[in-house]
């Protein structure tokens, strides 16, 4: 599946895995859940995707039984439910913490279910989301030098710089409390307010190795300082 479908069938199995939903409800709880958080999920996405999982036997549709008829040419209400294999599914998919778990929309879903997540994959995500913070900020703040001198194009660059530290200190403290839960590898922590490693400390982009020793901007995090 596509990355972004993906993110769908974690909020679905997700949300079904805590309660049979009808299609109307499990729209509304995934806007609650995850809308908020980038993007509204509708009804022309939602209900192809209930289909694919139901073929591939993740879900299963039932009508509700009630003591009241629906209205003449009304339908009644599929009820969806998650069925063992689906539920497999689920944890399989919670259990990735791989490059494509660090960005946007799949860090927000993973994120939004990180109560049903192993801690121990839980600090990878939340690793991982970190170093892609710290690459984007590089990234503006190397820009910003040969940014228009546009008063209104500084502004955005200020906006996008405070919002990416931001994310960047609430980042720390959040790596920091699971290490200090014991979720962690055992790495040494550090103050959730400390600025970011060196490039070459960090993971690269795909985790596996240091990343490339490029100068980092002088003074582009002092304010985490």
């Amino acid at each position: 599946m596509a990355r972004g479908s993906d993110a769908l069938t974690i909020a679905v199995l997700g949300l079904l895995d805590d309660a049979p939903l009808h299609g109307y409800e499990l729209r509304k709880r995934i806007d609650l859940v995850i809308g908020p958080l980038r993007r509204r999920i509708s009804f022309g996405s939602l209900y192809p995707a209930l289909r694919s999982m139901e073929e591939r036997g993740w879900i299963t549709q039932s009508s509700p039984t009630t003591a009241t008829p629906p209205l003449a040419g009304k339908r009644s209400r599929v009820v969806y439910q998650l069925t063992d294999a689906g539920r497999a599914q689920l944890r399989s998919l919670l259990a990735n913490s791989g490059p494509a778990t660090w960005e946007d929309e799949q860090f927000d879903v993973h994120f939004a279910f990180f109560g049903s997540t192993d801690p121990a994959t839980r600090l990878r995500i939340l690793e991982g989301r970190r170093t892609r913070v710290v690459e984007r900020l590089e990234r503006v703040s190397a820009a910003g030098a040969s940014a228009r001198a546009d008063s209104w194009s500084a502004e955005l660059h200020r906006h996008t710089t405070d919002s990416l530290e931001r994310e960047l200190r609430w980042l720390d403290e959040l790596v920091e409390r699971e290490r200090s839960s014991g979720s962690g590898p055992g790495a040494p922590t550090r103050s959730p307010h400390a600025p970011p490693p060196s490039p070459s400390a960090r993971p690269s982009a795909d985790g596996t190795g240091p990343a490339s020793t490029t100068s980092q901007p002088s003074g582009q995090l002092s304010s985490n300082q």
